[in-house]
C-alpha cells in the first residue's frame, strides 16, 4: 500500500522526484510548476511526456480538484505511477499527471479555492449565464448557510436537525439537488462556483487542450473522495458519455459504475469532466475519448450517511466566513478530514485496490497496455 502523504509540501516532493523514473522510459519528459498567482508558495505541477515515436494514445490523470481530496488521490496517483506505468507502450502513449489543481484548499484541508470557489463547479466558458439556475439554494438558506457564527457542536447539531425537518415537507431529493449542483448567486455559500473563471481552471484548461491536439484516442481520470458507498470505490460517468452505467462496468470489468444525473447521482454544472469531454469531442469529432471520476466513499451512502455528509459540509463553509467556538472548530477540523480522508488503515488498503481495478480494467480494454 503506497502511505498517503501528511502534507501538501511532502505530496509535492514526492510527485516532483517521480520525474526521474519517468524520464527513464519517456525521453522528453518535462515537468511544470505554476505558482498560484497571490501565493508563490502554492503551485500546480505537472509532468507531461509525448508518445516518442507515434502519438496514438493519451493518458490523463488529474488530483486535487478539491483540494483536500488531493491526499487520497496523490496516493492513488503514485501508486499508479509504480504499478501501471511499466506497462505502458512510451513509443505510442503520452502521459499528462497534474498534482494538485487546487493547491490552497490541500495545504489548508478545505475543498475550495482561496476565493472559496468550488472548481469543480467552475469549468464553464459562461458563467453569468448559470445565475439562474438552483433557484431554491437562498430558500434554504437556514440549513446550507447559516450565517451566523457556531456555537456547540451539541448545539449545532440539534439546530441542523431541526431545520432538515422544517426542510423535508420539500423532499429528500429537492434538498439534496440544491445543496449539490452548485449555485452562482451567494459567494459564501456552499458549492459555490464563481462568478468568474478562476486562475487554477484557466490553467488546467489550457494544459489540457495543448496536450491532446495529436492524440487519437484520450482517457481522462479525476480522482475524487466523500461520494458513495464507503467500501467500493464509484466510477461516474459524466453525462455526455453514450455508455450506459451497465455497459461501462461490462466493458471494463467495474463492479460500481453511476451516470452523473438525478438518478444515478447528482446534477452538477461547471463539472471538469464533462467540460473536457464534451469541448474535446465537439472539437474533434475524430478523436476517441473516455473520461470519468474516480470517486471513494467515505462515510457511506445511506440517507442517514448523506445528511452527515451535508451537515459537516454546511459547518466547514460556515466556520470559514463566521467562525464559531474552539470546540466547534476543533469537531469540525476531525469531520472534515474523516469526510474526505479518512484515517481507517483498512479504507486505505480497499480504496487503492479498487483503483488498481479500474485502472487495470480500463486501460487494458482501451489497449493502453504493451502486448
Amino acid at each position: 500500500m503506497i502511505d498517503i502523504p501528511a502534507t501538501y509540501e511532502s505530496s509535492r516532493e514526492q510527485f516532483r522526484a517521480s520525474l526521474d523514473s519517468i524520464s527513464k522510459r519517456w525521453a522528453g519528459c518535462r515537468s511544470i510548476s505554476h505558482s498560484l498567482a497571490n501565493s508563490s508558495d502554492l503551485t500546480i505541477d505537472v509532468i507531461s511526456a509525448d508518445a516518442t515515436r507515434e502519438k496514438q494514445k493519451l493518458l490523463i490523470l488529474t488530483t486535487g480538484l478539491h483540494g483536500i481530496e488531493g491526499y487520497v488521490a496523490a496516493a492513488v496517483l503514485q501508486l499508479f505511477i509504480e504499478e501501471f506505468l511499466p506497462r505502458l507502450d512510451p513509443e505510442t502513449t503520452g502521459l499528462l499527471l497534474v498534482h494538485p489543481i487546487n493547491p490552497y484548499g490541500m495545504k489548508h484541508h478545505t475543498r475550495v479555492n482561496q476565493n472559496s470557489v468550488d472548481l469543480n463547479r467552475n469549468f464553464e466558458d459562461n458563467l453569468s449565464a448559470l445565475k439562474a439556475l438552483n433557484p431554491h439554494y437562498e430558500s434554504l438558506a437556514p440549513l446550507l448557510n447559516p450565517a451566523r457564527p457556531l456555537k456547540s457542536p451539541l448545539y449545532e447539531k440539534l439546530a441542523f436537525l431541526w431545520n432538515v425537518v422544517k426542510a423535508l415537507p420539500k423532499g429528500a431529493s429537492h434538498i439534496r439537488e440544491a445543496a449539490l449542483m452548485g449555485q452562482y448567486r451567494v459567494h459564501n455559500g456552499m458549492y459555490f462556483g464563481g462568478f468568474k473563471a478562476q486562475e487554477e481552471t484557466k490553467f488546467v484548461q489550457q494544459v489540457v487542450f495543448d496536450a491532446i491536439k495529436d492524440y487519437a484516442e484520450i482517457v481522462l481520470v479525476d480522482i475524487h473522495t466523500g461520494y458513495g458507498p464507503r467500501w467500493q470505490m464509484t466510477v461516474c460517468n459524466p453525462p455526455s458519455e453514450k455508455m450506459t452505467a451497465k455497459e461501462t462496468g461490462a466493458k471494463y470489468g467495474l463492479p460500481l459504475v453511476v451516470g452523473v444525473n438525478p438518478e444515478e447521482f447528482y446534477t452538477i454544472h461547471g463539472d471538469m469532466v464533462e467540460y473536457f469531454r464534451k469541448s474535446i469531442l465537439e472539437k474533434h469529432p475524430e478523436k476517441k475519448m473516455y473520461a470519468a471520476a474516480f470517486e471513494f466513499g467515505t462515510y457511506g451512502d445511506s440517507l442517514l450517511e448523506a445528511m452527515h455528509s451535508l451537515r459537516t459540509t454546511v459547518f466547514e463553509n460556515t466556520l470559514r466566513w463566521f467562525d464559531g467556538s474552539d470546540s466547534m472548530r476543533e469537531w469540525m477540523k476531525n469531520e472534515y478530514d474523516e469526510l474526505f480522508l479518512p484515517s481507517d488503515p483498512k479504507w486505505r488498503q480497499k480504496s487503492q485496490a479498487d483503483a488498481c481495478q479500474a485502472f487495470k480494467g480500463i486501460l487494458n480494454a482501451e489497449g493502453y497496455f504493451k502486448n
